[in-house]
């Protein structure tokens, strides 16, 4: 992008203005309206599909300004990756108008994402007539966008709101210079806008007049709701009422997993979490996504069920507004309306036949949702954004690239799917879409898939998947009849982080996570790789471990604790070992040793997100997991953050690293009566020794590689933290995944970049 200064010397009489990046649905045309007006500019402004067209003519000082102004003061949502100056002749222009926008024509890759409800709209509803207690009041500033549109450009009558006329009132301030919802697409009132309604477990109305009292009375009642928010339906209820937060959790057949909450206000947030500058700048910014904080002050164990993390969030809908005006709780739980493992629902037909038996009432709005998302989650770690879920806030803002990725879906993985579309420079993300492990969430996956297609004008001419047989992306991909390239799991996911860095080198990465599909069959998860995007060599992994009964070993950790303890000592497991899982039931315990014996159902893996859960197994935190992943967190949650020894650790020749020392270990402080909290730490330790000494050897000296750190396992903040120290201590870059997330819902980029790069080098 050019300087103030680039642009000042390139300016004259007249010049053309092209501006790529997010600049439609934020109210950029009425910023270079007003600018215009106050500069004395001639000329117009314009949405395409390939950004924003400016023809100005003034005089060259008054040019200057106005040029200088558009990147220095551009709207608070707006991005601008690109501006182009071409001067031009003058063809009598007397005035600045805004053009209407051309039909047809090339997709551009920027569309807004929805914008939280902004202060002065706020303040609307309580001093405009029209607007007062309006729950779905917006402007230029903030309101639905991505959750709205269905079509290229950004206008009303390609978004759900077409059905809504305008008022008088609306009317005049849309068409007003001065006004702040000057060409606000969304724009309505009272009198001409979407309205809320109630309605009871039967589906009939409730007829009340104020909406968001009423529904604040039910959920003081100890009631559940099921709440329409941006890009889909909350269930919703009282934070603090033990009861109903438990009802909540039994409806939803949501055992274990932490629900987030939803805080009145900044204030409420500091009583309840410890909270750095960075993230209260996330839990304010318009993007509003949960933000993972450590807890102060308890929530009712029901909440997060006992953990020592909260993930809270900040109302970003005038109604969550008016919802916290007459509660007296300053907290919501506030989760996604969804069956387990399905989509979220955005309709009130969905919500009856889905969710009947989980809420008491439903409280929907009649503007439809075309585009669905998910709240979308972050935690901050070292100064720096680390996004857990990419969905509301973030989608579909576009990635750029370093290579021509035109033409190109990326498929994604089976967990946390999220897809990726390749136009030319961009790699464009899907909204978080799920687990693909049934047909809900499949037919959910490909018609987004079709949607993004139409909305961006994209077409596939190669299609790229995981290497895995028996996903459901991959008989998708087989089925659409383009040619088909297959990645490797972990090569995509340190190929997703080069992506976002914009590199094309060689690097050694390390990915760790529980899953991913081998080249050599089996199961892998703790991967050293030296790779740049056209392929990879495995240099090294941890070592093999028999995994009893497959995906049950996930729900039953410890089966993988069995496991590892069979391997480790050589089938011959001592007592002492044993009694670490005395809460197992011993038929149970039998039944696996004699399927690892005759190696009956056994796979391998090399997965680290395996050796957590077995881990913490053999703590004795978790031997059932009430949700994905609740062993490794609980045994994050529990280490000692004082103690900083480890489990002797070793790497064959191979490049295989031993994970017999860490197991033998544990038992042998175990036996001794060594706290769960320092074994924990003694454990994490242990695994960033281990991946410290195999960097040691992998890197080449003369010429030293970024390391990169990718894979679910890297949410861990500990050893996410432990492990950079120590690299970069050593004079290492590190770099690690920072605009899509380190776990599986990156995947698809890491894909798109390789299947590029690979097409690239083939047509050479």
């Amino acid at each position: 992008m050019e300087s103030k200064e680039d642009i000042a010397a390139t300016s004259g009489e007249a010049v053309r203005v092209h501006i790529t990046g997010l600049v439609q649905g934020v109210g950029f045309r009425p910023f270079i309206y007003r600018l215009a007006i106050k500069n004395k500019i001639r000329g117009w402004v314009e949405n395409t599909t390939d950004g924003l067209h400016i023809k100005a003519v003034g005089e060259k000082a008054k040019m200057d300004g106005f040029l200088g102004a558009i990147q220095h003061s551009a709207p608070p949502a707006a991005e601008i990756n690109h501006i182009s100056i071409v001067p031009v002749r003058p063809n009598g222009e007397k005035e600045f108008v805004i053009a209407p926008s051309p039909p047809g024509g090339e997709a551009s890759t920027e569309i807004s994402p929805d914008i939280a409800v902004c202060p002065d709209c706020l303040a609307d509803m309580e001093n405009q007539a029209h607007r007062k207690a309006y729950p779905l009041i917006n402007c230029t500033n903030c309101g639905p966008r991505f959750s709205i549109i269905k079509g290229l450009p950004y206008d009303r009558k390609k978004t759900t709101m077409a059905r809504f006329p305008m008022c008088e009132t609306c009317s005049g301030e849309y068409s007003n210079i001065n006004d702040r919802r000057f060409h606000a697409q969304p724009v309505a009132c009272n009198h001409c806008g979407p309205v809320y309604a109630i309605f009871d477990g039967s589906g009939n109305q409730i007829h009340e007049k104020n909406m968001a009292k009423e529904a604040a009375r039910l959920l003081e009642e100890g009631k559940i709701l099921a709440i329409k928010g941006g890009g889909g339906f909350h269930l919703v209820c009282d934070a603090m009422n033990p009861s109903a937060v438990q009802r909540l959790r039994s409806g939803k057949k949501r055992e274990g997993k932490p629900f987030a909450v939803m805080f009145s206000s900044l204030e409420a947030v500091r009583r309840f979490a410890f909270l750095g500058p960075e993230e209260e700048e996330a839990l304010t910014s318009w993007k509003r996504p949960i933000v993972l904080l450590k807890s102060k002050e308890k929530l009712p164990p029901e909440v997060n069920s006992g953990l020592s993390g909260l993930g809270a969030m900040l109302p970003y809908m005038p109604f969550h507004h008016l919802l916290f005006q007459n509660l007296a709780t300053n907290a919501l739980v506030m989760t996604s309306g969804n069956a387990a493992g399905a989509p979220i629902i955005a309709t009130k037909r969905l919500a009856f036949k889905e969710l009947k038996a989980t809420f008491d009432y439903l409280v929907d709005y009649n503007r439809a949702i075309w585009n669905r998302t998910d709240d979308s989650v972050i935690q901050c770690l070292d100064d720096q954004i680390q996004i857990i879920r990419r969905s509301r806030g973030y989608v579909p803002r576009s990635i750029p690239l370093s290579i021509d990725a035109g033409s190109i879906l990326a498929t994604g993985s089976e967990l946390k799917n999220c897809f990726c579309l390749g136009k030319d420079f961009s790699a464009i993300m899907s909204p978080h879409i799920g687990d693909l492990k049934n047909m809900e969430t499949f037919s959910f996956f490909a018609e987004s898939v079709d949607r993004f297609s139409r909305l961006f004008q994209f077409k596939p001419a190669i299609i790229a998947t995981d290497l895995h047989p028996d996903y459901l992306t991959g008989l998708y991909s087989q089925e659409q009849g383009l040619p088909v390239e297959h990645i490797q799991h972990h090569h995509a996911h340190i190929a997703s982080c080069m992506a976002e860095h914009r590199m094309k080198e060689t690097v050694i990465g390390i990915a760790l996570d529980g899953t991913g599909y081998g080249t050599d069959g089996h199961i892998w998860g703790g991967e050293i790789m030296r790779c740049d995007l056209k392929g990879f060599q495995r240099l090294g992994h941890f070592e093999y471990m028999p995994v009893p009964g497959g995906d049950k070993a996930v729900e039953q950790p410890w089966r993988m604790a069995l496991g590892c303890l069979f391997k480790v000592y050589d089938g011959r497991i001592p007592e002492r070992a044993m009694r670490t899982l005395q809460a197992v039931d011993d038929k149970q315990k039998e039944m696996v040793i004699r399927a690892l014996e005759e190696n009956i159902n056994i796979t391998l893996s090399s997965g680290s997100g395996r050796l957590f859960d077995a881990a913490a197994s053999l703590v004795g935190l978790v031997q059932h997991a009430g949700f994905e992943a609740e062993g490794p967190m609980r045994l994050e949650a529990c280490a000692d953050r004082q103690t900083r020894d480890f489990y002797p650790t070793s790497i064959n020749d191979d490049g295989v690293i031993l994970v017999g020392p860490i197991i033998t270990g544990i038992i042998e402080d175990i036996t001794r009566g060594v706290r769960p909290e320092v074994i924990s730490a003694r454990f994490h330790h242990s695994v960033i020794a281990a991946l410290q000494h195999a960097i040691s050897r992998f890197l080449n000296p003369k010429t030293p590689e970024k390391v990169i750190l990718s894979g679910g396992v890297f949410q861990n903040r500990l050893l996410l933290s432990g492990l950079s120290e120590k690299l970069r201590s050593k004079g290492i870059k590190v770099l690690t995944n920072q605009q899509v997330p380190v776990n599986d819902g990156g995947i698809a980029l890491g894909q798109l970049v390789i299947a590029a790069e690979r097409r690239n080098a083939s047509c050479a």
